[in-house]
């Protein structure tokens, strides 16, 4: 019996670790587009500063577990986009409108971990909300700058590798300011080159999500298999 046990659950164990090189690898190949994509040496580089309209920190008040307006704050950011679970609360009417955002701004973690500042995601009028000061809103120029396009390169290893030239770091914690955020190099393409550039990596991404998800629910399902087995053993039912 023990031997039975040893080989199922060596094949369930290495079952799992395939299934997380598939799902790194996964992840891995949409890095690999983005790093190509804007690596490009056709297109001219500008800063930030040039094709944007604004750059700004948000609310610095404090938030509450209930109110009338969401507060996104840096923990609502994953993957490029925002999570709107775990939601705080503004009641100030000031801050409500002074930081009410907008469809399309692009919104940048400032102070966060060594490994998590610099992750950006951008706003798709989900709901309406503002933004806490460990953020700050990137409101393109329209003409010169698509926004997925600007969230895509923000979240690209080229540029984190520059905000690891400018990033001022303590104990635990890293920050990237306004004024550094607004020196970033950024390739930019036509205005109509970078929409069919957010098209691609928009497809791309969609199947890599799918990918993911398939990947993630394998996990899941190898873990249950293998806490299965061992309940069974323990109680005799093998």
């Amino acid at each position: 019996m023990i031997t039975i046990l040893d080989r199922t659950f060596k094949a369930i164990d290495q079952a799992k670790t395939n299934t997380e090189q598939n799902l790194k690898n996964a992840k891995e190949l949409f890095e690999s587009y983005l790093q190509g994509v804007f690596s490009d040496r056709k297109w001219s580089i500008v800063k930030l500063d040039d094709v944007c309209e604004k750059v700004e920190y948000g609310s610095s008040s404090k938030s509450s577990d209930e109110g009338c307006m969401p507060v996104l704050r840096m923990g609502n950011i994953q993957n490029g986009r925002f999570m709107w679970d775990d939601l705080k609360y503004s009641n100030n009417e000031e801050d409500n409108e002074k930081y009410l955002l907008n469809y399309n701004d692009v919104l940048f973690n400032r102070t966060n971990s060594p490994e998590l500042v610099g992750k950006t995601a951008i706003y798709k009028s989900e709901m309406p909300a503002i933004f806490a000061g460990y953020l700050i809103r990137i409101r393109r120029k329209k003409d010169l700058l698509n926004a997925d396009y600007l969230n895509y390169y923000l979240n690209s290893q080229m540029a984190k590798n520059y905000g690891y030239t400018v990033v001022i770091s303590s104990v635990n914690q890293a920050n990237i300011n306004g004024k550094k955020l607004k020196t970033y190099p950024i390739p930019l393409p036509p205005i109509e080159k970078q929409e069919q550039i957010v098209k691609e990596l928009d497809s791309l991404s969609s199947e890599i999500i799918k990918l993911s998800n398939i990947y993630q629910s394998k996990l899941a399902n190898i873990a249950e298999l293998k806490k299965s087995i061992l309940q069974k053993a323990f109680t005799g039912d093998l």
